[in-house]
């Protein structure tokens, strides 16, 4: 079963983004339902990915429970007994995730411990990536000397922009920006160290945080494959892109096609998509250590 949008009875959509949709549930909590809608280059594309909502949402609630001392989180429950009654439904079962509503910072925290994807290309080019000046003789997939932060912008429609921390700041303010940038660190060291001792590189992540009681939480999604990029420490060779377990699958298929990273997404074939679950189901298995079940098939 897939699924490309939702409508809960009794409760009312608050937004619908890329891949998730959310409804209120009250005045200070939030319903978040994660689809099978699958976007890339910040485009969304017609075709579902099976299970692609179900594995984001099982794997975010793991990867909260294990982040909860490394401070604030917007997380209360992916439990089915904790959910609405409206969102009991079958076409629902792993997908949804109740959450404490949260005023959002409008900005992406990315960190990047390797040198992959677009910090290769501006590495290539100028030997940076986005205002951290890196040394020389670099290959592509090498680890870098340390973690480094690199913030971008939080669009709604249209193409995320890389800004420098300076940027943020000025966004921000600098305290505020100085506090985005431990806690991604942070967080960051945890998830490269658990994936680690399952085999597993955290090439590179990106968080979201929002005010919720005067604090700075984590929100979203954290350390999916939608917003992380993994590769297998088994086979890991720099010089080279490493195949990985996320959506990169699918942006090389369609880099390939020549296609402008503009819409509409050209259409996927069977074996991308197949391939793109098998990623997906992947990374779940290895990180949690457990196989994959689709939460309705659970006694």
């Amino acid at each position: 079963m897939t699924l490309l949008s939702t409508r809960i009875e009794g409760l009312p959509l608050v937004h619908r983004g890329k891949v998730r949709e959310t409804y209120a549930v009250g005045e200070d909590r939030l319903l978040l339902v994660a689809t099978d809608r699958l976007s890339a280059f910040d485009v969304v594309f017609d075709q579902p990915i099976p299970d692609k909502g179900r594995v984001l949402t099982q794997l975010s609630a793991w990867w909260f429970e294990r982040l909860a001392d490394l401070g604030p989180t917007h997380f209360i429950s992916a439990d089915a007994r904790d959910l609405p009654a409206g969102a009991g439904v079958p076409e629902l079962a792993g997908r949804s995730m109740l959450v404490r509503r949260a005023d959002r910072i409008d900005a992406e925290c990315v960190v990047r411990g390797y040198l992959a994807g677009s910090g290769w290309a501006e590495y290539q080019r100028s030997g940076t990536v986005v205002g951290h000046k890196l040394p020389d003789g670099l290959r592509e997939a090498d680890a870098l000397p340390e973690p480094i932060f690199t913030p971008s912008t939080k669009a709604e429609v249209g193409h995320d922009e890389n800004i420098t921390r300076e940027q943020l700041a000025d966004m921000v303010g600098a305290d505020i920006a100085r506090q985005l940038e431990e806690r991604s660190l942070a967080l960051y060291r945890a998830g490269a160290e658990l994936a680690s001792a399952v085999g597993l590189i955290l090439a590179d992540t990106k968080f979201e945080f929002g005010w919720i009681d005067g604090e700075i939480a984590l929100i979203d999604e954290v350390f999916t494959p939608d917003s992380s990029r993994f590769w297998d420490a088994a086979r890991y060779e720099p010089g080279s892109a490493p195949a990985s377990f996320d959506k990169q699958y699918v942006r090389d298929f369609v880099a390939a096609s020549g296609w402008n990273k503009e819409p509409p997404a050209p259409r996927l074939p069977d074996d991308v998509i197949a391939g793109t679950r098998d990623r997906y189901v992947t990374a779940y298995s290895r990180l949690t250590g457990r196989a994959w079940q689709p939460p309705e098939a659970v006694a």
